[in-house]
């Protein structure tokens, strides 16, 4: 059967097939600690959750306008201005079917064929398969420990070329937990206000996890703002990854456009998602903020475990719920019948010897590197740390 050539473009993002292959292991009765996940262990609010039962309760079951309820868009924008100090109107707003797929419209409206996009690295896995969808040309600028995994406005500029149409970051990152400051984004502002023929598109969906300070957007800076698409939703800072809702704010024009892809793939996202998350935007943060505190323990616990661990680089992260080591003074070195040559080798011999469930950052283009997620609870990141130091002491 020959299928598609544009699949041959894409693949299989390595978190989902870490957390299957975490899944079949437990299903075979082995004691796994998935540290690869990517999702809050927290139940959504209880107000949250009595919110859905009211709508369904009041009839909300039928199809809605392909952007999202008009009272849920002025409840975005009501965010927006709240928490960033930022102004837009509903019709800037494009609610969908997750974050992921407001990353898609935006950069299904935005790329042509060719076109190339700029992406510091670590990154999250969709950005580059996306670009590659739309046949456009992925430039990687890779970001190390040193630099915090973060982008300088002098390797910014270095990187744009007559071609760059687009430019794709998160902060808090995903997978480094890495966030720019105001300072820092100020910097790369800069550089963008010299060239207006490049479009931002600025993932926040890790915005509430913060540890260092409120949260800054890039789309505060000069005329950012109209040409930046804001990506946010309710799954991380509300723990609701299952509900399935995120959204986009954008200029005008752009907005429109993404409006039109969606109607033409899903149309609108779940109604009683929708009436809930008008609830979660228009409430009060204090559940998101016991999220935070409970985050900032266990990272404050894995930090230090992980200092411990001879031969890791680690580096402490001010945002999401990941740590990212540099794990590269393990290749080369075995234990009996494992060899470990890279990132990959490191993840499967973790899996199969420790029980323990990573994500190797082969994945986000930063192949020295593991994804270790503490979503999870205290006493199975306890545990985690306990078999990752022993078994990876026993590679010479």
């Amino acid at each position: 059967m020959q299928l598609a050539e544009r699949l041959t473009r894409i693949s299989v993002p390595q978190t989902i097939r870490m957390a299957k292959l975490s899944r079949e292991l437990k299903a075979q009765g082995i004691d796994i600690v998935d540290l690869s996940i990517g999702e809050p262990d927290f139940d959504t609010p209880e107000h949250i959750r009595e919110a859905a039962k009211k709508a369904i309760d009041e009839g909300y079951t039928h199809y809605t306008p392909v952007a999202g309820y008009a009272d849920l868009k002025q409840a975005v924008a009501y965010k927006l201005q709240r928490d960033n100090g930022l102004e837009y109107t509903p019709e800037q707003i494009v609610v969908s079917t997750g974050a992921k797929q407001s990353i898609a419209n935006a950069v299904l409206s935005i790329v042509n064929p060719g076109d190339e996009v700029i992406i510091p690295t670590p990154y999250w896995v969709t950005y580059s398969e996306l670009v590659k969808l739309c046949q456009g040309v992925v430039k990687f600028v890779p970001c190390g420990i040193e630099d915090n995994y973060k982008i300088t406005p002098e390797r910014l500029e270095a990187a744009i070329t007559p071609k760059t149409r687009l430019f794709m970051f998160s902060s808090p990152c995903n997978p480094t937990g890495s966030v720019y400051s105001h300072e820092e984004l100020k910097g790369l502002a800069e550089v963008f206000e010299k060239h207006p023929e490049i479009f931002i598109i600025s993932d926040e969906i890790y915005e509430y996890i913060n540890y260092v300070a409120p949260h800054s957007s890039i789309a505060s800076f000069g005329t950012l703002k109209d040409r930046t698409v804001i990506i946010n939703g309710l799954s991380k800072g509300f723990a609701m990854t299952g509900w399935r809702l995120g959204y986009l704010a954008a200029p005008l024009e752009i907005a429109k456009a993404c409006d039109m892809v969606q109607s033409q793939f899903t149309s609108a996202t779940c109604s009683i998602t929708q009436r809930c998350a008008i609830t979660a935007l228009r409430g009060p943060l204090d559940t998101a903020k016991e999220m935070v505190a409970a985050f900032r323990e266990r990272r404050a616990f894995i930090y230090d475990a992980l200092k411990n661990i001879p031969g890791l680089k680690v580096n402490e992260p001010d945002g999401a719920f990941y740590m990212f080591p540099n794990v590269s003074a393990f290749y080369g070195k075995s234990f009996e019948d494992s060899t470990v040559n890279n990132a990959d080798d490191l993840c499967m011999y973790l899996l199969h010897k420790a029980n323990v469930t990573v994500v190797s950052g082969k994945a986000f283009e930063q192949p020295e590197c593991i994804r270790i997620s503490y979503a999870t609870s205290m006493d199975r990141i306890q545990e985690g740390m306990k078999r990752m130091k022993e078994w990876l002491g026993k590679l010479k």
